[in-house]
């Protein structure tokens, strides 16, 4: 069986919990599957009052690759909702999986946007979503880059299966 990383890296904030929920459901609805979610979020400890620094998200992000290793054994692909803020934690994430192709995707928003959603949040700390957009890793090079202001999860979605599966060996 073919086995698919797919990266849903973007700021906090930017919809990437979303997306991965509504693409999860599209790939099933296309008799595709089965499809794992493996989250940053479910990793880290995250509360309003305390900023979460580089050093966390590298501990956090190699046990959440490790999980999604072992998912990799039951599921057909597994979707990765992160926020890689560092080449770091990127090499971490390209190291843990090496042998699985990864689909790249950017989830692009506007940084004023993303202060008003995070005002929204209550989880997360002040300026969190801001400081992630502007220490994103990598800056370019995706496979697909999709724009969650403008875009629906829906469309986000179909763009990121027409991407994988019109890469993909069959």
């Amino acid at each position: 069986m073919f086995k698919n990383v797919i990266l849903l890296n973007g700021p906090s904030s930017s919809g990437k919990s979303t997306l991965a929920g509504v693409l999860r459901s599209t790939l099933e609805m296309q008799g595709r599957g089965p499809w794992v979610i493996v989250s940053i979020d479910d990793f880290l400890e995250m509360t309003p009052d305390e900023p979460i620094y580089e050093d966390d998200v590298f501990a956090a992000s190699g046990e959440m690759c490790r999980a999604a290793r072992r998912a990799l054994c039951s599921a057909e692909t597994v979707i990765i909702d992160h926020v890689v803020t560092s080449e770091r934690i990127f090499a971490q994430l390209m190291h843990e999986l090496y042998g699985f192709t990864v689909l790249t995707v950017h989830l692009s928003y506007p940084p004023e946007v993303l202060r008003q959603r995070e005002q929204r949040r209550s989880s997360r700390c002040p300026g969190s979503a801001e400081a992630s957009c502007a220490y994103l890793f990598p800056q370019d090079g995706y496979d697909l880059t999709v724009d969650t202001n403008t875009l629906s999860p829906e469309a986000c979605a179909r763009l990121i299966a027409e991407k994988l599966f019109s890469s993909r060996p069959e």
